[in-house]
């Protein structure tokens, strides 16, 4: 199944559901329409947002400021936009994993 993401002038969005407090930081796949990602952080002030900021920018070869948690910032349940990326290149990377 494939990720559906949102491709805009300024880069792309998609859904993420994030599980804080895993023994490391790995993107599991695909759950449902959302990208499902392992995060080490404890979902406490901000921490696995931070975290799933940074790991997302080293993943996709990106400044951490190209990426915004644009809604979902107290849940499990994300939406992650990545300016100055392509669909095609969010999903080469995605494919490397």
């Amino acid at each position: 199944m494939r990720l559906p993401i949102q491709e805009t002038e300024k880069g792309v969005l998609f859904k993420a559901v994030i599980q804080p407090r895993s023994s490391k930081n790995i993107i599991v796949g695909i759950h449902g329409d959302a990208l499902k990602i392992k995060l080490t952080a404890p979902p406490v002030d901000g921490a696995a947002n931070k975290l799933c900021v940074k790991f997302l920018a080293s993943i996709l070869k990106v400044s951490p400021s190209d990426i915004e948690i644009v809604s979902g910032q107290s849940g499990r349940n994300k939406k992650i936009f990545v300016r100055s990326v392509t669909r095609n290149y969010l999903e080469s990377k995605l494919s490397l994993i």
